[in-house]
């Protein structure tokens, strides 16, 4: 008999679980103890599993989310810098313009004023303005 066994396919839906709850809640305060606690794992375990599952840290991946969702609102709205990196979960806007610079390739402002693309979709936008998972 092929396939996943019980155990590997009751983790993979905790991770997707404690993912989903990322995903929710990326303006939020989230730490890898509180994400791991939705998967019902230990920090550590959690950590490793995650990683292995969807091929980067889940710090990353609350980071990469949170640039995602900031790129879409630096080129859909007029809001500020600073407004944006508080929306989406960042307390530190030297913070912010480092991840998304390490990320993107380019300060949030200069991201800006590159892809203000104001009538194009915004699916069409997330898709091409998606940031690879495996930033630096």
């Amino acid at each position: 008999m092929t396939g996943v066994s019980r155990e590997v396919e009751q983790l993979n839906r905790r991770l997707l679980r404690a993912r989903d709850a990322i995903d929710r809640a990326y303006a939020e305060p989230l730490d890898v103890r509180a994400i791991a606690a939705v998967a019902f794992l230990s920090p550590a375990h959690f950590s490793r599993c995650f990683r292995a599952t969807f091929g980067e840290t889940p710090h990353r991946y609350l980071q990469r989310r949170r640039i995602e969702r900031s790129m879409f609102l630096l080129g859909r709205t007029d809001r500020s810098v600073t407004d944006i990196c508080c929306d989406v979960g960042f307390t530190s806007l030297g913070t912010f313009s480092r991840t998304f610079r390490r990320i993107v390739g380019q300060t949030p402002s200069a991201y800006r004023r590159a892809y203000r693309l104001d009538g194009v979709p915004s699916c069409v936008l997330m898709a091409y303005n998606r940031p690879s998972s495996s930033f630096g």
